[in-house]
């Protein structure tokens, strides 16, 4: 299975060099194996490493054992650890909710209009009270997060660490490489939004839907296939709302728009 990714990417990047086409101007569906094969390929690597020593292949094996989620990609893992290890991760991430909500709230006398303050602390509230946002109420704010004191630049180092939680990201890295990672991931999100955008949520199977509703912050192996095409739709309309000045509301957004989602409160 893996070879046969590696053989696809492989395709897909001799069409980009041969036709001089960038990363965002693929299809969806181009774009998504590549992103999800890099990060298949690094897990690989890394036990490709480990096993270079005489006989370490054996302890390669038994890491495998002992660490499936950590080590094994999803194409090892049987139905029932799918499921599991994703909530498994998604209790991870979700841990670090808390913190990047307070955080809004504390800055929220820092942003210099009157009316974006009010409308963030609507949007504060509403989410403590387990109300899911409205698509406006968050698209008002796009301002705040384009410059000070919420713009991608701006944000300190505590809060891009808990960013990094809650994008399954590792946060122990200096805050230079923390903003720099930070920013890609969620610039290859914008432009995978964009080309899925084009091609339409309704093109999507089941699965493709589940893993795009995951990997944008909402647990969705327990939630039915209609409600993560409608949480799907509204990220979409948010994200294609944005430019890139204002990519780090897209990035809270993993939190602001999955918390109270009907059916993740578990």
């Amino acid at each position: 299975m893996l070879w046969a990714d590696a053989k696809k990417a492989r395709r897909i990047k001799a069409n980009m060099w041969n036709h001089n086409i960038k990363f965002h101007q693929l299809s969806y569906r181009e774009m998504e194996h590549l992103r999800q094969f890099r990060r298949d390929i690094t897990k690989c690597f890394f036990l490709g490493i480990v096993s270079i020593p005489p006989f370490a292949n054996y302890l390669v094996f038994l890491l495998m054992y002992l660490f499936p989620r950590q080590l094994l990609i999803k194409h090892f893992w049987t139905p029932k650890q799918q499921t599991d290890f994703l909530d498994i991760y998604h209790t991870l991430r979700k841990q670090s909710h808390p913190e990047i909500l307070c955080y809004l709230e504390k800055i929220i006398p820092l942003i210099s209009d009157v009316g974006l303050q009010w409308h963030m602390t609507e949007l504060c509230t509403k989410i403590q009270r387990g109300t899911h946002p409205a698509i406006h109420d968050i698209l008002a704010l796009r301002e705040c997060f384009s410059n000070h004191p919420l713009g991608m630049n701006q944000l300190p180092g505590f809060q891009m660490k808990a960013l990094s939680r809650a994008m399954l990201l590792t946060p122990y890295l200096p805050s230079l490489l923390l903003r720099h990672r930070l920013k890609a991931h969620t610039t290859v999100i914008h432009q995978l939004d964009k080309a899925l955008a084009k091609l339409g949520i309704a093109q999507l199977t089941a699965q493709e839907v589940k893993s795009a509703c995951y990997l944008r912050g909402l647990n969705s192996t327990h939630i039915a296939e209609e409600r993560c095409r409608t949480w799907l739709g509204e990220w979409l309309q948010i994200s294609c709302s944005l430019k890139e000045a204002e990519l780090s509301l897209l990035l809270h957004n993993v939190v602001l728009l999955s918390t109270n989602y009907i059916g993740t409160r578990r």
